[in-house]
């Protein structure tokens, strides 16, 4: 049993809501989208058909320096419940992850599933008097499939609601019928909405799109078999009708929001998991994709709208990561992040364009090997302009090259390493880096032994 005492304030930290007993306390929907860059929207410049997301973009914030905290699934759904760092969970890699017996380096025992005394935003929402649901992957139980799932599934988690789906089983899943469940997620999204209208809820809707395996209904596909603007990015025509599906059950919900009249009230909230992944589209100005820790496998479309409250058709350049939506959440609902223990902080000043804080310090972590992509085991750190990239296998070996240092403001695409160029910049950076691994107590991969 977690023990959970929560002190509710009618003025929040930063005094930016004034709730009483006349005013509810916002609804709270959480759009999360699986395997999807920021390019992969139409609304940050990418080839895709995505109208309905580039609507709701007009109609809030729209965060160009938004990071995943990890570049793979697990880590960042774990960090975006709990607020804390992936490292500091020690949920490193997605579950159940591989093994490689072969590899240089041995990685370590990192946890494989989400720890049930960690307290996530669902119970901290729910303890103020907050309807709870979430509909679509979990992706943080020791087992994806029940009954082994069970045990961790969201309503261990402070859901009051849920249904876990699952990515398509490609030589059994029909192609025509919904593979990756976005519409199954939405009715059953909706269906919550129709019952929770009339009091505080907070929604979380996890879809499976767009992780492989590409599978869409072939009608779908062949709008896009012809697109020059897709074939110059080497996207594949099944990745563009995938997004369009996803486009389509986000248009859809929000149409339901406002209907039942909701929206006025309603934060909504759509980000990416990680980055999306390389083999299926080039994630052009950004290098790599999914599994790296380059700004293709990281960086992610935020779109954030709460009419009256946020400017609409805005844009931010504010830094942030999954391990700030925790306080941010709370922040909005009214209750006070300072009570739990977290590594995020709370962005809504940014949202009402008051108070810009100091731009947050970013780190990654990742012990691992990244069979998909090829990753190998990495640290990182965003601090200002620049990042640094640490290798562990050169690392651990003493070798030269163990790191890439990159202004991203001149160098988005990370092609020139300025580790020798900028020894001061390096050493702050590195220094850094170092110190914060020991503070979260990250575990290290080991060189095997012969």
């Amino acid at each position: 049993m977690k023990n959970l005492i929560l002190t509710v304030f009618l003025f929040p930290l930063f005094g930016c809501i004034q709730q009483d007993a006349k005013v509810a306390p916002p609804n709270i929907i959480f759009i999360l989208a699986d395997d999807i860059g920021q390019t992969q929207l139409g609304c940050y410049g990418g080839p895709y058909h995505t109208p309905f997301l580039d609507d709701f973009a007009s109609q809030g914030m729209r965060f160009t320096q938004a990071y995943s905290s990890a570049a793979i699934c697990s880590p960042t759904r774990a960090a975006l419940m709990t607020g804390k760092y992936p490292a500091r969970l020690h949920l490193t890699d997605f579950i159940k992850g591989n093994s490689y017996p072969d590899s240089l380096l041995q990685q370590p025992d990192w946890q494989k599933f989400l720890p049930l005394e960690e307290i996530t935003i669902a119970e901290a929402l729910k303890e103020l008097g907050y309807a709870t649901g979430a509909f679509g992957k979990w992706h943080l139980s020791q087992e994806k499939r029940p009954p082994e799932s069970a045990p961790y599934n969201p309503d261990k988690q402070g859901f009051d609601e849920y249904m876990v789906t699952y990515k398509p089983i490609k030589k059994q899943t029909d192609p025509e019928a919904d593979p990756h469940n976005v519409d199954s997620i939405t009715d059953r999204a909706i269906q919550f909405l129709e019952k929770n209208s009339t009091k505080p809820f907070f929604l979380y809707v996890s879809h499976n799109a767009i992780h492989d395996p590409v599978m869409e209904a072939k009608s779908s596909i062949e709008k896009f078999e012809n697109d020059t603007a897709l074939a110059a990015l080497n996207i594949l025509p099944v990745l563009a009708a995938m997004v369009e599906r996803l486009d389509k059950g986000v248009g859809k919900l929000l149409s339901k929001v406002n209907e039942l009249g909701l929206a006025d009230n309603t934060v909504v909230i759509f980000y990416g998991d990680n980055g999306g992944k390389d083999a299926y589209a080039n994630q052009y100005p950004f290098r790599k994709g999914k599994g790296w820790l380059y700004e293709g496998g990281i960086r992610v479309p935020l779109i954030i709208r709460w009419p009256q409250r946020v400017k609409a058709n805005n844009s931010s350049d504010f830094m942030l990561s999954s391990i700030d939506f925790f306080p941010t959440l709370l922040d909005i609902a009214g209750g006070n992040p300072n009570k739990f223990t977290n590594d995020g902080k709370s962005f809504l000043p940014e949202l009402f364009g008051e108070n810009r804080q100091i731009q947050n310090t970013q780190y990654w972590h990742y012990p691992h090997y990244h069979l998909g992509s090829g990753m190998k085991p990495a640290s990182a750190i965003r601090k200002c302009k620049y990042k640094l990239i640490e290798w562990h296998e050169a690392l651990l070996l003493g070798k030269e090259d163990a790191y890439e240092l990159y202004d991203l403001e001149q160098d988005i695409a990370e092609q020139v390493n300025l580790r020798n160029e900028l020894p001061e910049v390096f050493n702050d950076l590195s220094n850094d880096l170092t110190k914060w691994k020991k503070s979260v107590n990250a575990q290290m991969p080991t060189i095997n032994e012969p």
